[in-house]
């Protein structure tokens, strides 16, 4: 109830603030706690900018779709929304945590906080994706290296 109401008082519905919440457990809850936030911060700078949806949850399922309307398996945005595994959180203490950092997401970014400095996207550090020359690499917070427009 008190996750609710702090919504509130950001000017966020519960259902965006679930959507935050499930993306920073899902890509980064094995993460520094400021690598929690800078995955936070990396979606609402999608939110922010003119080429991605308007709102948090459009913006975390963003991805290709089959003729019949479901998701295409390994093609969203972020990998965890269409993988096939279920998208309820099973550890209760790390959902807690991830719900509070957004939560603190929220409020850093409503003061303009940004500790990406407007990066768009990331990746692993183990991977190397096609479009990471395209972009500026802006900074590398535990294992995830973060990326804005030219």
């Amino acid at each position: 109830m008190e996750q609710i109401i702090l919504a509130a008082m950001l000017s966020i519905s519960a259902p965006e603030m679930e959507c935050l919440a499930k993306n920073i457990y899902f890509e980064s809850r094995n993460q520094s706690h400021l690598g929690q936030i800078a995955v936070a911060h990396t979606t609402l700078n999608r939110v922010m900018d003119g080429r991605y949806p308007d709102t948090i949850c459009e913006v975390v399922k963003q991805g290709k779709v089959n003729k019949d309307g479901s998701m295409r398996r390994h093609a969203c945005q972020f990998s965890w929304y269409c993988d096939g595994l279920s998208d309820k959180p099973r550890n209760l203490d790390l959902w807690d945590q991830s719900y509070n950092v957004a939560l603190e997401s929220m409020d850093l970014y409503q003061q303009n906080i940004d500790i990406t400095r407007g990066a768009t996207h990331y990746h692993a550090d183990n991977v190397s994706p096609n479009w990471a020359p395209t972009l500026d690499r802006i900074m590398q917070v535990d294992d995830h290296i973060f990326y804005r427009w030219n």
